[in-house]
Formats: structure tokens, sequence, C-alpha cells
């Protein structure tokens, strides 16, 4: 029993040491004041410095495609050609004869 009252006794102190907390003491803000009349107004300041120029813009985007163009007039009429060459004379027939009837004239129309 003697231990317990040695183990009880630094656990008392500590347990009062935590429950002594200081005296926190409010000071009250001071009074607010009110301001007094306006004065008179100044005088006028001066003019400004002029700012910078700004930097120039981007280049555009490039425009569309245009339009197919119309069809083109028709060229002129070409220069007649060169006659031909005499053709060579055909081998005579071996007696057989062709005759080429001329056909019946037709009947004129009402």
């Amino acid at each position: 029993m003697n231990r317990y009252i040695y183990l009880a006794m630094p656990l008392l102190a500590l347990g009062l040491q935590a429950c002594d907390k200081p005296t926190v003491v409010n000071v009250p803000p001071p009074p607010v004041v009110a301001p007094g009349p306006p004065g008179p107004p100044g005088e006028t300041g001066n003019t400004g410095n002029t700012g910078n120029t700004g930097s120039t813009g981007s280049t555009g985007s490039t425009g569309a495609t245009g339009g197919t163009g119309s069809t083109g007039s028709t060229g002129a009429t070409g220069a007649t050609g060169s006659p031909g060459f005499d053709g060579a004379t055909g081998k005579p027939g071996t007696g057989t004869t062709v005759i080429v009837v001329p056909p019946a004239a037709s009947a004129p129309t009402k």
C-alpha cells in the first residue's frame, strides 16, 4: 500500500498543476474619434505623362480560296491540210466482172 501512495503523490501534483491557469486581463480598445468638418478643396494637380505606344498586332489569317474561273473561248479553226498522194494502181482482175445495179427510184411522197 505504501507503494501506491508514492505513485499517487506525483500524479496528484501534476493534476493540480494542470488546473492552475493564469488570469487573462482584457484591455478595452481605444475610443473612436469622430472626424471634424472637411477642409477646403486643394489645388488641381498636374497632368500626367503620356503613356507608351502599344505593340503591333499579329498578322491576320490567310483568306479563303477563290472560286473557279470561267471556261475559255473556243480556239480558231486550223488551216486546211495538204492534199494526199495518189494511190497505187490496182492489179487487173482474173476474168470476173462485177456489175453494180443502181437502186430503184422511190415513189414521191404525198
